[in-house]
């Protein structure tokens, strides 16, 4: 979950503490818990960190400057061995204080190091696995004498998921990091060079940028880099162009991040769709280097996903199976390996991840490659885990989602599947390619009509604040509508800390119905009457059962569907859609809702309580 940021440059200067301090700004969405920074010069190692949000960090910083340094490691963390407080924070010093280690992940292994070490003589100062990992560097670097090989005999010895990153007081022109699973991108300077859990660390200083791989130990110094495999074996990173800047993670003058990427979201959508036919008129995934025989021959698609990507999965399900005709399993991915599923090379395995590092669907991925499918990755991030682990990536190209609860990201997601089962259906032959290039045509239209839903937000807005004392809302969905209806109540429970549950409408009266009262708020999200008129009257009806029980109906349906009027108290109007394009706009008044409630709360929009953006362990 934690963020990482390491610096090196030529200098003795202040910059090594500035960009750490500016990385963990745009770091805090992996964790907030408490936030550390260790600087290097030639006397020595030099730290401060606390618990709590960066705030707290940045007023001890004021009390206690940092020295001027040449070299720098920071963290922010989300807790998991031992409790946010200042001893728990990284940085760790080894109890010789020769080296300070930051970390990201989890040491399965670290009690029975931790006990050998005690037996030894070492006095722990911190309930953390991390603090093991910072003593055994320490002994491996004072036998070895060389820092990167004592990186490599402590990583060697380490189980589980990490990325380390270590500086040592007698060498402040040196970081060294390690990488197991846990995500590690190099960035690459003038004179400086500098490591992170992802490039947003170090976006403001460069946008070129190096790639590692699984058990990788990486060495920045100022003017190189040299990458190793935990034996030492020399490895050639790809290089990359990082396409955005750090501008991308700023506010841009909306109030919260989750605000500003609700806002992001019509870019999200076209930026996704752009370059993807060709002036013939055929689709072309240029990323998508998979056999094309081999995709013909597939016989089932599972999509793994967690969270907010799994409902994105949902709504894949409903549009591949009926353009590919080809049968969707959606699974989440902390459960798809343990259930023994049924996976052969004729499966296609497609892997959702906004960040490219959750390491429920990376462990999936494994899984399901070991079993022989071929995977496909739809990712917002380049270089990532999931991606370089994947046979193949779809990306989508929302740009940073900072707010930890997902909007932008989980349409472009869903706009990326769309391409991939129109991909699958002129690949296949199911499709014509007249209804690609209509289908096509009508999802270029999407960012305008998400565009016109954002508009009018103030009705919803002010619906939030008259509910922010609502303790239950309920949300029902039909067809496309259901995974929307679950999206719904994931964004409420995330952000307003409240009861919200999504259910399939046709579910109600077997057994939900009993949890509605008097006054109880119901989303619905009514299906178009245009083509689905059976699921139309279906959910109307839905409507007034809860209404004769008391129910207060908030209802989202297409302009134009006049026959919701006398059913609703209050709605809620999205464009003219496509029934299986319509989750893009009726997504958009839930996310609203959800982010405006939390707000009337006075709760926490960006960073809410227990949740980290990247959820990087199991």
């Amino acid at each position: 979950m934690c963020g990482i940021i390491g610096y090196v440059g030529q200098a003795t200067s202040s910059r090594p503490l500035e960009v750490a301090r500016q990385a963990l700004a745009r770091l805090q969405y992996r964790g907030y818990d408490s936030a550390g920074i260790v600087v290097a010069n030639q006397e020595g190692l030099s730290f401060v960190k606390r618990a709590g949000k960066l705030s707290a960090l940045e007023e001890a910083l004021a009390e206690s400057p940092l020295p001027a340094a040449s070299a720098a490691i920071g963290h922010t963390r989300w807790a998991t061995h031992g409790g946010p407080t200042d001893q728990n924070a990284h940085p760790h010093l080894s109890q010789d204080g020769s080296v300070a280690v930051v970390h990201n992940g989890i040491l399965e292994n670290h009690q029975a190091l931790r006990d050998e070490l005690v037996e030894a003589g070492v006095e722990f100062q911190s309930q953390t696995d991390t603090e093991v990992a910072a003593h055994l560097l320490a002994r491996a670097y004072q036998e070895l004498g060389d820092l990167p090989d004592a990186m490599r005999a402590t990583a060697r010895r380490l189980e589980g998921a990490f990325t380390l990153l270590a500086v040592a007081q007698d060498n402040p022109h040196l970081v060294v990091g390690a990488r197991r699973t846990s995500p590690l991108v190099v960035g690459l300077g003038e004179g400086e060079n500098f490591l992170g859990s992802d490039v947003a660390a170090f976006v403001a200083c460069t946008d070129q940028a190096l790639e590692l791989g699984q058990d990788q130990v990486v060495t920045i110094t100022p003017d190189a880099v040299a990458v190793t495999d935990f034996g030492g074996n020399a490895i050639e990173p790809r290089r990359f162009t990082i396409d955005w800047d750090a501008s991308a993670a700023v506010k841009g003058g909306f109030e919260t991040f989750m605000d500003k990427e609700i806002h992001d979201q019509p870019d999200a959508v076209r930026d996704t769709l752009l370059g993807r036919m060709t002036p013939s008129g055929q689709m072309q995934l240029d990323e998508l280097r998979v056999d094309e025989a081999l995709l013909r021959s597939v016989d089932k698609i599972v999509v793994i996903a967690c969270g907010t990507a799994a409902y994105a999965g949902h709504v894949a399900k409903y549009a591949i199976e009926h353009w590919c005709r080809i049968p969707v399993e959606v699974e989440l991915a902390h459960e798809f390996r343990y259930r023994d599923p049924v996976v052969t090379a004729k499966t296609l395995v497609v892997a959702i991840s906004q960040s490219g590092e959750t390491m429920d669907t990376i462990m999936a991925i494994r899984h399901a490659r070991e079993q022989g499918a071929k995977v496909v990755a739809v990712v917002n991030t380049m270089g990532s885990t999931i991606a370089r682990e994947s046979d193949a990536a779809l990306y989508t190209h929302a740009g940073p989602e900072v707010a930890v609860a997902s909007t932008k990201a989980f349409l472009a997601q869903i706009t990326a599947t769309y391409l991939l089962g129109l991909y699958l259906g002129q690949l296949r032959g199911t499709m014509f390619p007249d209804e690609i290039r209509a289908i096509l045509s009508e999802l270029e239209k999407m960012p305008d009509r998400i565009r016109q839903v954002i508009e009018g937000e103030d009705v919803i807005r002010q619906l939030a604040v008259q509910m922010k004392d609502a303790t239950s809302v309920l949300f029902l969905g039909r067809h496309v509508g259901y995974p929307v209806a679950m999206e719904g109540a994931l964004k409420l429970k995330e952000l307003a800390y409240i009861h919200a549950e999504g259910f399939a409408a046709g579910e109600l009266k077997h057994g939900p119905i009993a949890l509605i009262d008097e006054g109880q708020p119901v989303f619905v999200v009514v299906p178009s009457p245009r083509g689905r008129d059976i699921l139309h009257d279906k959910v109307l009806s839905n409507i007034q059962e809860v209404r004769a029980r008391g129910a207060r109906t908030l209802v989202v349906a297409e302009e134009g569907d006049n026959a919701v009027r006398e059913f609703a108290e209050q709605i809620f109007w999205v464009p003219q859609a496509p029934t299986l394009l319509a989750p893009l706009v009726a997504v958009v008044p839930l996310q609203i809702f959800a982010c405006a409630l939390a707000s009337a709360k006075g709760l926490d929009v960006d960073q809410p309580r227990n949740l980290a953006k990247s959820v990087t362990v199991e």
